[in-house]
């Protein structure tokens, strides 16, 4: 977290407080009552965007033309496909698990911003409003920053930044393995 300065995550507000803690309360005293009960990764649905977390599977592949970009993430294999040609959000009514991304380049910085994520994304217990801004800027020859900033004054009180460099590797990108049950 390079924001706030103290390298922490903020605060949540009291109402997002007590969202997670009846999350908490509802997942242990229904672990799996029905399949809406298990959480979107062990589902095989998606570990949701921003992946801010390392660990295996943790690649990126970026793929680029005049009017998209691909952010391709080897874990569970999601791919985010935003648009650079200027088009407008889709309807706020529209709402999906990796949000609605629209791109545009300021300098050698590629800039995407995210809004509509549906309410059953689950980003670090954001709600619905949540919206994040990622940029890509080539900082040597094999290493890219990539900085998230988060904000969602329905959930923390006030927006952070976390800044991940992104290394080239050669490696290849594997399936990512997963079954639902």
């Amino acid at each position: 977290v390079i924001d706030p300065p103290d390298g922490r995550i903020p605060p949540l507000i009291p109402s997002a407080a007590r969202r997670r803690a009846a999350r908490v309360a509802y997942r242990e005293a229904h672990p799996a009552d029905s399949w809406e009960d298990i959480p979107l990764q062990e589902r095989c649905i998606t570990y949701g965007v921003p992946r801010l977390g390392a660990g295996y599977n943790s690649y990126y592949q970026i793929f680029q033309n005049a009017e998209h970009v691909v952010f391709f993430m080897e874990m569970n294999h999601d791919a985010r496909v935003i648009p650079l040609d200027g088009r407008p959000p889709l309807d706020s009514k529209v709402r999906q698990w990796h949000g609605d991304s629209r791109g545009w380049w300021e300098e050698n910085t590629l800039v995407f911003e995210t809004t509509n994520y549906s309410s059953k994304s689950d980003f670090r217990g954001a709600s619905e409003h949540l919206r994040v801004v990622e940029r890509l800027t080539r900082v040597g020859a094999d290493t890219l920053n990539y900085e998230v900033t988060v904000r969602d004054p329905t959930t923390w009180t006030q927006p952070w930044t976390v800044m991940i460099p992104l290394m080239r590797s050669d490696d290849a990108i594997y399936e990512y393995a997963c079954h639902e049950g």
